[in-house]
C-alpha cells in the first residue's frame, strides 16, 4: 500500500491539533471519526482528493423518515440549502442517513489546518442544528403535515445548540 499523501498527512495533522481521534479508512485517502454533538451523533468522513487538491468533509446522522413524509423532508433540506453559504443538506433515502457535505479546494499540497478544522467544525454544527428540525418534521403526524410550515420550522431558535462560550456556558 502506497504511503498516504501530503493532503492526507496534513488532514491528520489538523484532527491531531484539535485531539480528535480517528482512523484511516484502509487503502483510501479517508479518515473517519464520529463526534457527539448537542442534539446528535455525527459519523464524518473527510476524504482527501489529492489529484484536485481538494478535501471533502462529509457528516452523517441516522433519521427514519416514512415514505409519505419524505417530500417535505426533501423540501426542508432545499430550504435549508438556501439558506447555507458553505456545504449542502442531503438525505440518503436508501441508508436513512441525513448528509451534510463540504468540500474545499487548497492551493498548496498541505492544507491548512485552521481551514480543515473549520470545516470539520462546520459540519457537526450544521447537521446538529437541522437533525432535530428534521427528526420534528419525521415525528409529525400525517395528517398534520399540510399544517407544518417549512419556513417556520427552519427558524426555530429553541433546537439551536448553544453557542461556545454562551451565557449558559458561563453559568
Amino acid at each position: 500500500m502506497p504511503p498516504p499523501s501530503l493532503q492526507l498527512q496534513s488532514v491528520l495533522e489538523a484532527f491531531g491539533r484539535q485531539g480528535w481521534q480517528c482512523e484511516v479508512v484502509e487503502g483510501r485517502e479517508v479518515v473517519e471519526t464520529g463526534f457527539e454533538a448537542h442534539h446528535t451523533h455525527v459519523h464524518l468522513l473527510a476524504q482527501v482528493f489529492p489529484e484536485l487538491n481538494a478535501l471533502a468533509v462529509v457528516g452523517e446522522t441516522p433519521v427514519h423518515i416514512e415514505a409519505g413524509h419524505q417530500p417535505a423532508a426533501l423540501e426542508l433540506l432545499m430550504r435549508a440549502n438556501k439558506q447555507l453559504t458553505l456545504g449542502a443538506f442531503e438525505y440518503d433515502l436508501d441508508r436513512g442517513q441525513l448528509v451534510f457535505r463540504i468540500t474545499n479546494l487548497f492551493e498548496r499540497e498541505r492544507f491548512d489546518a485552521d481551514i480543515v478544522s473549520s470545516m470539520v467544525h462546520c459540519t457537526i454544527a450544521e447537521t446538529d442544528r437541522l437533525a432535530p428540525l428534521i427528526v420534528h418534521l419525521a415525528r409529525t403526524p400525517a395528517d398534520e403535515l399540510h399544517d407544518l410550515s417549512l419556513p417556520l420550522l427552519l427558524d426555530r431558535e429553541d433546537l439551536l445548540p448553544p453557542l461556545p462560550g454562551g451565557e449558559e456556558e458561563e453559568l
